[in-house]
């Protein structure tokens, strides 16, 4: 294209001239038309008018006003060759520099040629998605409310102009998802024109459009989540010590939670993980997503559309969010939708989730990152109930039994990695939702005839397999609410997490892989926190004197419901035999895993210490867990 030439006298003569409704129009035609002749005084006079965009005065608006409402009258008239330069001065005109006036009569315009010919449909709507983010220039004015109003201005007209055009040309939309798809801002780009971009492009999808692109458009705002999520490193997040457990991971410093609070967080104290995404600016623009998504799904609830967006969602996440080596916070889109609706939305996850770990048509390592989330899940969501948590406990625990019945072979983490994450999944659940189960007598005879002693007592050993921390708990557990029988296999604490304990996770360490740990985003944290479990207000089978401490309330409590189970154990308490360490140390010796310095004295320190559960960042501060 060439460079567009100027006429300041053509100009200043066609604003001079007092032109009728009707005579503009004919001006306007015969300037087109004369195109082709090889006059091109007016045509050049009408371009000059489109080029003028800042600090207009009245009359120039006027002008500019007249001119764009001329063209839509004469649309048959422009040829997509002869007037190239009047278009591209068209479609290459913001919004954001007009007032009111001016964007309708440009909206007008556009839809008036994306109508008029299949030849400018593209162009057209190319130039109002352009329009969804302002000039550079403006973006400082997004703060003020000026800049805000003008914003709303905007985008109303973009979004009405876009519905108009799609009613009016059927195929509009079908060709709106890619150039919305290629027009997305960089992940590099500034923060507040991501912001803008995923804005509209929520807000298409629930509207009328959104019937043929709402779902595309959610799956694309889920992949630009995860695709800033994963540009932040582990190591921005962890501070990891090996010479800790996983439960030691989760960090109490209150002098650090301190200086939190006077930064104004207020979700929870124990931040030093969550300092340590200070200043990473790709952090900032997925927590601005993260709340914008959170926003759009509870309006999606209240307009009782929430488990239809939910099944793309779902979608996405599995196409997308599952597979993504350790994703580390836009699973949480997820787990607030959930919360939104647990009767619906809630168990669908968990149930699909669990499908997804018994089917053999999954990858290994697909089907260990669902169990993986689904045991993060139950143990996370505060909005779920304890008989969901049971019911698919059983059904792994089934899983995992019949798993073991097919199996003859001893300990091999490469192997069986996917039984064994199933099996770190039962214990890590039943270390948040034991007790909780345990206090309802119909879920405590669930959890009782589950199959899970002889799971944990076969050949292939998962309690030298799965991660020591997250055994000790649960062992600890299973001896306060006296689940199992007494034996050796039962028996034995401050595990030192050791080769085979490392290998069924893989390289991708799986097995100390907890998706919906306590999120570390700021902002979007607030959707988050009222409907999470800590572990801080988990109430633990040991937590109080309390429970299972007298005798005769151990016999009310575990009666009828172990009146099976007599025979095998299951019921029998600790306390009702004696503990000899001596016997223990040797037994705990013969499996070369705890060292046998110091052994009495972390054990009888244990047994009175309660353990610490794997999350990156324990709250020291939180609701109490009702």
């Amino acid at each position: 294209m060439g460079e567009l030439q100027t006429n300041e006298a053509g100009y200043d003569e066609m604003a001079d001239i007092d032109f009728s409704d009707s005579e503009l129009v004919s001006h306007v035609r015969d300037a087109l038309r004369s195109v082709s002749q090889g006059d091109n005084d007016r045509y050049y006079q009408l371009i000059e008018v489109m080029h003028y965009m800042e600090h207009l005065a009245p009359d120039e608006v006027a002008l500019l006003v007249t001119s764009l409402k001329a063209l839509c009258g004469a649309v048959s008239y422009i040829d997509i060759i002869h007037h190239e330069s009047l278009l591209s001065s068209i479609f290459g005109m913001s919004m954001w520099n007009y007032g009111p006036d001016v964007m309708d009569a440009l909206m007008e315009l556009i839809t008036s040629l994306a109508v008029s010919s299949g030849k400018f449909i593209d162009s057209c709507l190319e130039m109002l998605v352009c329009n969804f983010l302002p000039p550079q220039s403006f973006l400082h004015l997004l703060r003020s409310p000026h800049g805000l109003a003008r914003k709303e201005q905007v985008l109303d007209r973009v979004h009405s102009a876009l519905r108009d055009i799609a009613d009016l040309v059927p195929l509009a939309p079908s060709r709106l998802l890619p150039i919305i798809l290629q027009r997305r801002p960089h992940t590099d780009a500034k923060e507040a024109l991501i912001v803008i971009y995923v804005e509209n492009m929520l807000r298409l999808e629930s509207s009328a459009i959104g019937e043929h692109v709402g779902s595309e458009m959610l799956k694309a705002v889920v992949d630009r989540l995860i695709e800033l999520d994963v540009k932040i490193g582990w190591d921005d997040i962890l501070q990891e010590d090996s010479s800790k457990g996983i439960f030691d991971m989760e960090l109490e410093d209150e002098e650090i939670a301190g200086d939190a609070n006077k930064d104004g967080s207020e979700f929870p104290k124990g931040t030093l993980n969550r300092q340590s995404l200070g200043g990473n600016t790709d952090a900032d623009k997925l927590d601005s997503l993260m709340v914008l998504t959170c926003e759009h799904l509870k309006l999606c609830a209240d307009g009782d559309r929430l488990i239809e967006v939910f099944e793309t969602l779902f979608k996405s996440f599995e196409m997308t969010v599952l597979n993504a080596y350790k994703s580390k916070f836009t699973q949480f889109v997820m787990f607030y939708a959930c919360s939104l609706n647990p009767e619906n939305c809630g168990v669908r996850f968990a149930v699909s989730l669990a499908d997804i770990f018994t089917c053999k048509v999954y990858p290994p390592l697909t089907r260990m990152s669902a169990v993986a989330y689904l045991a993060s899940y139950l143990s996370r969501g505060r909005f779920l109930s304890s008989s969901l948590a049971a019911n698919t406990l059983e059904r792994l625990v089934d899983w995992c039994f019949e798993y073991c019945q097919v199996q003859d072979g001893a300990i091999n983490p490469e192997a069986h990695r996917i039984f064994y994450s199933g099996c770190q999944a039962i214990m890590y659940v039943l270390c948040f939702r034991m007790r909780s189960m345990m206090d309802v007598p119909c879920l405590k005879l669930q959890l009782l005839r589950m199959p899970l002693e002889p799971v944990l007592r076969h050949p292939l050993d998962p309690l030298k397999v799965c991660l020591p921390s997250i055994v000790e708990e649960f062992l600890r557990q299973a001896k306060a609410a006296r689940l199992f029988t007494v034996s050796e296999t039962f028996l034995f604490n401050n595990l030192l997490e050791s080769d085979i304990s490392k290998a069924f996770g893989g390289m991708e360490r799986l097995d100390m892989f907890f998706p919906f740990d306590p999120c570390l985003l700021k902002k979007c944290d607030r959707f988050i926190c009222p409907n999470f479990i800590y572990w801080s207000m988990v109430k633990t089978t040991y937590d109080d004197d309390e429970y299972g401490s007298s005798d005769e309330d151990s016999d009310k409590d575990f009666g009828d419901g172990n009146e099976g189970f007599v025979d095998d154990g299951m019921a029998r308490s600790f306390e009702q035999n004696e503990f000899d360490f001596d016997e223990f140390e040797y037994s705990l010796n013969k499996m070369s895993i705890t060292p046998r310095s110091t052994l009495n004295h972390m054990l009888a320190d244990n047994l009175h210490t309660p353990m610490r559960m794997p999350a990156r960042i324990r709250p020291s501060t939180s609701p109490e867990f009702l």
